[in-house]
């Protein structure tokens, strides 16, 4: 409370400067007219009270030098909206609009530089950090063997409790200085006896990452968001060469539904949604366009992004994690990842508009299938995820699957997702009628029987199931392998009897793919 106060103290004395210096310099004759001192108060007041209602004030809590412009930006263009309208409706303030315009110029640039001495004091009060005993006892952080030996075991220290307290003590008075207690109750239960191998940090670069000093630790804690790291994947990859195998990595993010709340409770009602609606574009979609992309990149260093529930598991699954819990604390998402594999290392995600999914195709050679995009990105990791929790539902499709976009159920109702498999059928991988690409894990839950008889054909565009319309698992094999065998004995007049009941279906009794 009393930083905000301070702020608002020095925000008025910028304001004031800027008044009195425009007035001096261009406007010397409003001194004398009656309603100065009014006009003035009048001027001050929407000042103050704008940034009080866009919550300009929250920028003395933050580090980052965008995110506190932003804010001052966003602020000072409710504010100068704002003069705008009241110089249409009051006719004395129509003649000082010019002033009015000046006026948020000035005092926005005078605050900007204020803005980046608060970024700077902040950041030294934050600066990130690794934890590490004074002493650097042996059961706390490890050291390599490759840089030094270990110690005789006549002369290796025990563990003593009160030793064991104290650094238990020093490491939660760590994470207070940057969280707060339900974030350390929910950490505590991960770290690992004797604290041997934990390091926490506070860093986006993946430089930090590399330079810590051992190969395997037990437990990385980072309180950084994975919003404001730059190259996310190489930045989990350098976290998971750093763990043991099994090791955890816990990590925060704040989701887009998460961070559409917190806009829309920021500020009032009809400016919050301009403000969604702008961020929405800049932080969510500028850094999927290839047009915008690099220009986002350059001028953010990609801090702040918009990131998805699903992106964000995705891309720990992809790089060799595992989500064994996540908890929503204080309008983020805390994650816990255990380290079971090496990452995929994969240089060419599915990231735009149209997506290369890889399928088993005819004998179980991998296929990239064409289809607009309906889930978020790097879904495609998540499938084990999403069946273990969420199981299936009728007709074959993951339950309450959160990784579809609202945009994609609707392409998919429409079949509009699965019109780039024409380029399938033209490369000769797919045919119009056939069992369904699967991916590997979908595969997995087949029986051994279908899983042998199924790879012996091509996949096709129209699949068994808009024809028999099975609900189960169970059904759907069965539906593929009639098909199958019907096919193998008269291959032209079973796809044609296929499609036409497919087509029958789909537009009269409107079957859809959920």
């Amino acid at each position: 409370m009393r930083k905000r106060i301070i702020w608002y103290l020095a925000d008025s004395v910028l304001f004031a400067f800027s008044f009195s210096l425009l007035v001096l310099l261009k406007y010397g004759y409003l001194i004398h007219t009656d309603r100065f001192i009014l006009t003035a108060s009048y001027v001050f007041f929407i000042w103050i009270a704008t940034s009080v209602f866009t919550k300009k004030q929250d920028i003395v809590d933050k580090t980052s030098t965008r995110a506190i412009i932003s804010d001052i930006a966003i602020s000072n263009v409710f504010i100068l909206i704002s003069f705008l309208i009241l110089g249409r409706i009051r006719p004395r303030f129509a003649e000082i609009r010019l002033l009015l315009i000046y006026l948020s110029l000035l005092a926005s640039v005078l605050e900007y530089f204020a803005g980046l001495l608060l970024a700077w004091y902040n950041r030294i009060k934050t600066k990130p950090f690794l934890i590490e005993p004074e002493s650097e006892p042996d059961f706390f952080l490890k050291t390599s063997e490759s840089t030094r030996p270990a110690p005789e075991p006549s002369i290796q220290p025990e563990v003593t409790l009160e030793e064991f307290r104290q650094t238990r003590e020093r490491l939660i008075d760590i994470l207070s200085e940057e969280t707060n207690e339900n974030v350390i109750q929910f950490i505590e239960k991960y770290i690992p006896p004797g604290l041997t191998g934990t390091s926490i940090l506070s860093t986006t670069t993946t430089f930090n990452i590399l330079n810590l000093p051992l190969q395997e630790y037990d437990l990385l804690i980072n309180l950084k968001r994975v919003n404001d790291i730059k190259y996310i994947n190489k930045f989990f990859e350098s976290v998971n060469s750093k763990l043991k195998q099994n090791g955890l990595y816990i990590a925060s993010v704040e989701t887009n539904d998460l961070r559409k709340k917190r806009i829309l409770a920021k500020y009032p009602r009809g400016l919050n949604l301009v403000a969604y609606i702008f961020d929405f574009l800049v932080k969510r979609v500028a850094p999927k366009l290839p047009v915008t992309k690099k220009l986002y990149f350059f001028f953010t260093r990609g801090q702040n992004r918009v990131m998805s529930r699903a992106e964000t598991l995705g891309r720990l699954y992809s790089c060799g994690f595992e989500i064994i819990e996540d908890a929503l604390i204080n309008i983020r998402l805390y994650l816990v990842g255990r380290k079971i594999r090496a990452p995929y290392f994969d240089t060419h995600p599915t990231y735009g508009p149209v997506i290369r999914l890889k399928r088993l195709g005819r004998n179980a050679e991998i296929i990239s299938v064409y289809k607009f995009r309906t889930m978020y990105a790097y879904s495609e990791y998540l499938q084990a995820y999403v069946y273990e929790h969420n199981k299936l539902q009728s007709g074959g499709k993951f339950s309450n699957d959160f990784r579809v976009t609202t945009l994609g159920k609707i392409f998919r109702k429409l079949w509009i997702d699965e019109l780039p498999m024409a380029i399938n059928i033209l490369k000769g991988d797919m045919k119009i009628v056939g069992v369904r690409p699967l991916s590997q894990h979908y595969y997995s839950l087949y029986t051994e029987e279908v899983k042998t008889r199924r790879i012996k054909f091509k996949p096709g565009l129209i699949p068994p199931f808009y024809v028999d319309l099975p609900k189960t698992l169970p059904e759907i094999m069965q539906s593929e392998m009639n098909y199958l065998t019907a096919y193998e004995k008269h291959p032209f007049l079973t796809d044609c009897k296929y499609f036409w009941k497919a087509v029958w279906n789909i537009l009269i009794k409107k079957a859809r793919s959920q």
